[in-house]
């Protein structure tokens, strides 16, 4: 009865993990599977053009007086022009993109690179013409307001910055 326990509980167990491995390998068919987060759900077209998507990561609660999300920029996909009355972080985790304050030059932003972005100031972040970008953003609350959008970044602007680079 002791070999029994100790060859039919290893193997039971074993079962066991093989098929959570096979229910999680068709649960992932469509996702990339070397990102960090799953693509989560489109974000709308009133604030982005082209195909953002939004993975949230942590509410504004009680204990959090921000959020945080992965958002993914497909290639060429960007916010509009908007502001955020406590500022905002940017975790780029994938890809190659840009950031760009109103009337500055706009700056090269790439996995591995944090953008801390102060209050009030205004700026667009998203994909290059020709690579996606997938960033975390970290966005503080104040009175219950996070972002105010503006209006689209203009493909001349868009236009403008990815052949500059």
């Amino acid at each position: 009865m002791k070999n029994f326990k100790k060859v039919i509980a290893p193997a039971v167990i074993v079962c066991a993990i093989m098929s959570c491995n096979n229910k999680n390998k068709e649960a992932m068919k469509n996702e990339n599977p070397t990102s960090l987060f799953l693509k989560g759900n489109r974000l709308p077209k009133d604030w982005f053009t082209g195909g953002a998507f939004l993975s949230p990561l942590v509410a504004n609660d009680k204990n959090n007086e921000f959020s945080a999300g992965a958002v993914t920029f497909e290639v060429g996909a960007r916010t509009n022009w908007h502001t955020h009355p406590k500022g905002q972080v940017l975790i780029v985790t994938e890809g190659f993109g840009f950031y760009q304050e109103k009337d500055k030059p706009a700056q090269v932003i790439k996995k591995g690179d944090v953008v801390n972005i102060p209050e009030n100031i205004e700026h667009w972040h998203g994909a290059s013409a020709s690579t996606s970008m997938t960033h975390i953003a970290i966005t503080n609350f104040k009175d219950d307001v996070q972002v105010t959008w503006l209006e689209p970044v203009t493909d001349e602007e868009f236009n403008n910055v990815n052949t500059e680079k």
